[in-house]
This record gives C-alpha cells, structure tokens and sequence, in this order.
C-alpha cells in the first residue's frame, strides 16, 4: 500500500456552515442537521483528480462516527491548477460534535495526495 503526500498548495476551506432543525424527518436520536459548504482550491502546479473523502465526527460524549468513501457528491473533480471545486454537504448529530475530513485522489505523475480540511465545530443551539 502506497502513501499519500499533502500537496503543497492543495487546500481546503470550510466556507460557510448552517444549522438546521430537520424535525421528523431526521431520526430522533440524530435531530440536528449541520449543512457544510466547502471549497477544494488546487494552487498547486500540478492537475488533481480528486477520488474520493473521509469524515470523522467526534461527540462531545466521546463516540466517534467515521464515514468514508469514494468521489464527493458522487464526483471525482478534476482541478487544473487555479481551479475549484465547491460543493455542500451535511452531518446529522445528537449533540454538540467536532467534525473533520480529508480528500484524496492523484496528481497528474499517478502521486497519491490528500488535504485536510480542518475541524470545526458543529454546536446544537441551546433554548
């Protein structure tokens, strides 16, 4: 198994992050819903495929949910340097949470790369 390198210049950026009350249609031991915007920006000097994410949410109990899998939002970008990639998501948490994930795909050579988005935090509103 090959490792994966940061690729200078590859950065990600959490842009804008809402929450919202999804009421019945969440489940009720996950009732809040926490939609993520997200910008891929590829300043690197080298075309990048992005393959696919890894998410961890840590709750303020302790537990942990880990989600990963291939493309985001069922794309597998494609970033000439200077391009973008924005896209919105969500997490549905019980509580309080920390959330952080990373990319990862190939440079043009066929390298591995990943970036790392940093945590942010996902606070249920109190009242």
């Amino acid at each position: 198994m090959s490792s994966s390198c940061a690729l200078p210049g590859l950065t990600a950026t959490l842009e804008k992050l809402s929450y919202h009350h999804g009421g019945a249609s969440l489940p009720p031991d996950k009732p809040h819903a926490f939609v993520y915007h997200i910008t891929i920006l590829n300043s690197s000097d080298r075309v990048v495929t992005l393959l696919g994410r890894k998410w961890v949410v840590l709750n303020a109990d302790g537990t942990r949910f880990v989600t990963e899998g291939d493309k985001i939002v069922g794309e597998c970008p494609r970033l000439t340097p200077g391009e973008a990639f924005t896209y919105n998501s969500y997490h549905v948490v019980g509580m309080d949470a920390t959330a952080h994930g990373s990319f990862h795909g190939t440079d043009e050579y066929g390298n591995k790369v990943h970036v790392i988005l940093p945590p942010f935090e996902l606070q249920v509103p109190r009242g």
